[in-house]
């Protein structure tokens, strides 16, 4: 789940990592009252889940009270990468003598969280990594002992060769980051920039966190960080049917058990010429109220030319799931073809079922979504 800058600097501030104040505004006068109460200059900052905010014109600095007015109004209701500026972070200008990246993420080659930073902060550390990869630093952490004291400063004596201050402000940044990511279940933990003043103080002025959907059940309070208005309609309506789903930008719309399976039958529909609409794990329910869940978020997509059922009956038996799909698509009103694979078992019994519809069935994987992809051809 991604969190707005405001909500991910107010975890790391739960963890004492040096992040100046800010609060958000909804208008442009709330905007203009946090202004004159941080005093000035104040940097008035959208608030959207996407990168790019700077380069799009997100981000201003504003010296006076005209300022923040004139750039409030003009941020919010802007348009960025398809996200509405609903709000923007009215926070302290501060003055920046140097910038740096700092990072932690899950490595899944070493199998432990991977600290990552640069001495070219302020900028898209991606484009860092594929320009100049010798300029990110790394260090896969160890679980049992945490980011040790000599690995930190280490660290921040690579990003600072010359001034152990500003080196030491840096590995203890770096450890109370490593802290937050671990407490808080996240998958990506991000400053960038972490700055330093003309005065040598070390501030988080951006901040950036993903949290492990699959952890929230420990921390409650971190539903509430959801903005339902940035996601997706159909995915959001797939999470509260207990549906994985993720939504691409083709006209084929998978429905399988099991996420691999997913990713196979996603995979083998590019292979033959096709394009996923979607990767959508059912999990193992046969019962007609999933699938029609499952088919209403598909066809809520008008790219979608048909539906490729591909199931794997192993405890879930496939004449079982046969009956749920007959069940929910007679109760619908469906105008694209659907192919149905279904294999394990009780699969014979499930082809004389599907034998008596309009559905169509097929023996195979490569049969399944050759077929799919065909008649999604045949539709565009």
């Amino acid at each position: 789940m991604n969190i707005h800058e405001y909500q991910a600097k107010d975890i790391f501030r739960d963890f004492g990592l040096p992040v100046p104040g800010g609060k958000v505004a909804a208008t442009v006068d709330e905007a203009v009252d946090l202004a004159n109460e941080y005093g000035y200059p104040v940097m008035v900052k959208c608030q959207v889940l996407t990168g790019g905010r700077g380069k799009a014109g997100g981000i201003k600095f504003s010296p006076t009270e005209d300022d923040v007015r004139k750039n409030a109004e003009a941020i919010l209701g802007m348009d960025i990468k398809g996200h509405t500026v609903h709000k923007v972070l009215i926070t302290p200008a501060v003055d920046i003598e140097s910038e740096y990246y700092i990072g932690m993420l899950i490595d899944r080659n070493t199998k432990r969280v991977l600290l990552m930073a640069s001495a070219e902060g302020g900028v898209e550390i991606e484009q860092v990594a594929k320009d100049t990869p010798e300029l990110i630093f790394k260090q896969p952490i160890d679980p049992r002992f945490g980011l040790l004291d000599h690995e930190a400063l280490d660290m921040g004596m690579r990003l600072c060769p010359d001034d152990i201050k500003k080196a030491r402000q840096l590995a203890s940044a770096m450890q109370k980051l490593y802290v937050a990511f671990m407490h808080s279940d996240a998958s990506l933990a991000e400053i960038n920039p972490f700055i330093f003043t003309p005065e040598g103080k070390g501030h988080a002025i951006d901040a950036k966190v993903n949290l492990d959907d699959n952890a929230l059940f420990r921390h409650p309070g971190y539903e509430d960080l959801r903005d339902l208005d940035a996601e997706d309609p159909s995915e959001r309506e797939a999470r509260q049917a207990e549906l994985s789903f993720v939504k691409l930008e083709g006209n084929v719309g998978c429905l399988v058990n099991g996420a691999g399976l997913a990713m196979a039958t996603m995979d083998l529909v590019k292979y033959y010429g096709g394009r996923p609409a979607n990767f959508l794990d059912i999990g193992g329910s046969s019962k007609p109220e999933k699938v029609v869940n499952a088919l209403t978020i598909i066809l809520s997509d008008p790219e979608v030319k048909a539906i490729l059922f591909n199931i794997f009956g192993g405890i879930t038996r496939c004449d079982d799931v046969a009956k749920g799909i007959i069940a929910a698509t007679e109760s619908m009103d469906i105008h694209v073809p659907i192919v149905v694979r279904l294999t394990g078992t009780n699969e014979e019994e499930a082809r004389a079922l599907l034998a008596e519809t309009d559905l169509v069935p097929a023996e195979t994987m490569d049969e399944a979504v050759q077929k799919a992809n065909e008649l999604a051809g045949a539709a565009s």
